[in-house]
């Protein structure tokens, strides 16, 4: 279920799941979708059921770029604002960044809470964050989030001072409005300094760990890739794991290491987080420790879900944020998971666009053999 973090300390919803209308701006390009545009619809749709909404609707303009003033622009949030009143929405979710200024907008208009594409993430990453190193990272991600974006209860408090308020100081003094901002400001930035402290006492761990590992000489492979992409359902064929395997949207935040013994090779494979569309910075910074289980490691085993319509994209991405992180040089095998279920054709398309990678069913073992046979190769001569 959504939390309060998203929807806001004075939503209620009865136990019933929140009501979303999503709002997008897609590029002008002849049948007035960009490339992806729909893709990246669907997918916040998607996000949005994994965080315990249920979407209602969903209202797109078409424009070169969003407004600076109200991302869909002035016509179109009439119209965004009826939809929300005929599906008694809870909140209007924005497939990409929105400025504080175009949420006060927004809500203003629309009448309900107005959030973008990266608090959803955020808030999905601190429902899914099991351990304590998990906890801390989301909530170091939320507090970045949060510090550019604090308006606080300047409705109802005066932001500026004067007069006896001020104490005879005159006009353009502080007012009770602005001082509390300034009090929650700081009590988020000590916060921050504390959590940062606890991810750098845990960066050393995990590096001690990892060096530990080093000097054994047991080399290291990383599962990475698309979130939903099987990454941990691969884990569990391939060591024997019980790792947890959900059919959701980042179901995977913390890693789970585990050896593989392969005749007189023993190596460690571990599960990292997932990847998506527009992953926000704040995350990406937040879990560079979790993410450096990557960068660190001898071999990337890039799962891919080769029944997405967008497998070659969600490669794209990945790679990206993979460069992000400083592990872009480190070896990579691309495996392509759910032979079972993808259209043999699209496989077949895959396969020729990826001619080195491994087609694979985590879920009924196809493939494995080969796959750990290649990884063998590949690890031998280390």
């Amino acid at each position: 279920m959504a939390g309060t973090w998203l929807m806001g300390a004075g939503t209620a919803t009865a136990g019933r799941r929140p009501t979303a209308v999503l709002v997008a701006v897609h590029p002008e390009d002849g049948d007035g979708s960009g490339p992806g545009s729909e893709t990246s619809l669907a997918e916040l749709s998607r996000l949005a059921d994994t965080d315990g909404l249920t979407v209602a609707e969903a209202v797109v303009q078409n424009r070169t770029r969003p407004d600076p003033a109200t991302y869909v622009g002035s016509g179109k949030v009439d119209e965004l604002a009826a939809v929300a009143e005929r599906t008694h929405a809870d909140v209007v979710i924005a497939d990409g960044e929105l400025s504080p200024g175009q949420v006060r907008n927004l809500e203003e208009r629309t009448g309900v809470r107005v959030v973008d594409r990266t608090a959803l993430i955020l808030d999905i990453f601190a429902e899914h964050a099991r351990t304590s190193e998990g906890r801390v990272q989301v909530e170091l991600a939320q507090i970045a989030y949060q510090l550019p974006r604090l308006r606080g209860d300047g409705r109802a408090l005066s932001r500026v001072g004067g007069g006896r308020m001020a104490g005879g100081a005159g006009m353009g003094v502080r007012g009770p409005g602005e001082m509390k901002l300034e009090t929650q400001r700081r009590r988020l930035r000590q916060r921050a300094t504390r959590l940062r402290g606890n991810v750098r006492e845990l960066a050393r761990r995990r590096e001690r760990n990892r060096g530990r590992r080093a000097r054994n000489r047991v080399p290291s492979v990383a599962i990475t890739g698309y979130t939903n992409a099987g990454k941990s359902a691969l884990l569990n064929r391939l060591t024997g794991a019980d790792a947890p395997v959900q059919d959701v949207l980042f179901a995977t935040l913390d890693p789970t290491v585990r050896r593989i013994s392969t005749g007189d090779l023993t190596y460690t494979v571990t599960d990292t987080v997932g990847f998506v569309r527009h992953l926000p910075h704040q995350l990406v910074d937040a879990f560079r420790s979790t993410l450096e289980e990557v960068s660190g490691s001898d071999l990337v085993l890039h799962v891919v879900d080769a029944a997405a319509p967008d497998a070659l994209e969600q490669i794209t991405t990945v790679h990206g944020v993979l460069h992000e992180i400083g592990a872009g040089d480190v070896p990579e095998l691309l495996v392509l998971n759910k032979i079972d279920v993808a259209p043999p054709d699209w496989v077949d398309a895959l396969c020729r666009a990826c001619p080195e990678a491994v087609p694979v069913s985590a879920l009924t073992g196809e493939g494995v053999d080969r796959l750990r046979a290649e990884l063998a190769a590949r690890l031998g001569g280390h």
